[in-house]
């Protein structure tokens, strides 16, 4: 009876633990999705002031929604979000994909990021930002950046 009984609260908190994990990254992937302006546009709300925010491999923007299929997408949302420092339209391109990161999100632990180039009206350089879609933050404008209204 003891052995029963001792097994069967091991599945209990077995399954405790692995249902507790599933809802806490839920909850994070819930907490880290962006409010959306428009359907193409994440609202974004400050800059930040970390000199190597999004524009080094190790410090990607963090956009996530490759488990839904909206990665690329989450990508240009936020691209969107951004304006020149003087409130000009930005473009950009994806230059491609590079840097692998460790992430639990990734295929066997590890994501690619994708290099977006991004310039302005009167700009005199385009800018390299790095992007991760595999894994979700709070997002901020990179320093040097606006915010579209």
């Amino acid at each position: 009876m003891r052995t029963y009984k001792f097994f069967f609260s091991l599945a209990f908190l077995s399954t405790f633990f692995v249902l507790l994990s599933c809802s806490s990254t839920k909850n994070v992937q819930k907490n880290a999705a962006q409010i959306l302006k428009d359907p193409n546009t994440f609202r974004l709300t400050e800059i930040s002031t970390d000199d190597t925010y999004g524009y080094t491999p190790e410090n990607a923007v963090e956009v996530g929604g490759s488990r839904q299929s909206e990665g690329p997408l989450n990508e240009r949302r936020f691209l969107n979000a951004l304006t020149g420092p003087n409130g000009e339209r930005v473009s950009y391109y994806r230059a491609g994909s590079c840097c692998p990161v460790k992430s639990e999100n990734g295929l066997m632990g590890t994501a690619i990021l994708d290099n977006y180039r991004v310039t302005w009206e009167n700009s005199k350089d385009t800018v390299s930002i790095y992007i991760n879609m595999y894994d979700s933050s709070y997002l901020k404008a990179p320093k040097g950046f606006g915010i579209r209204e």
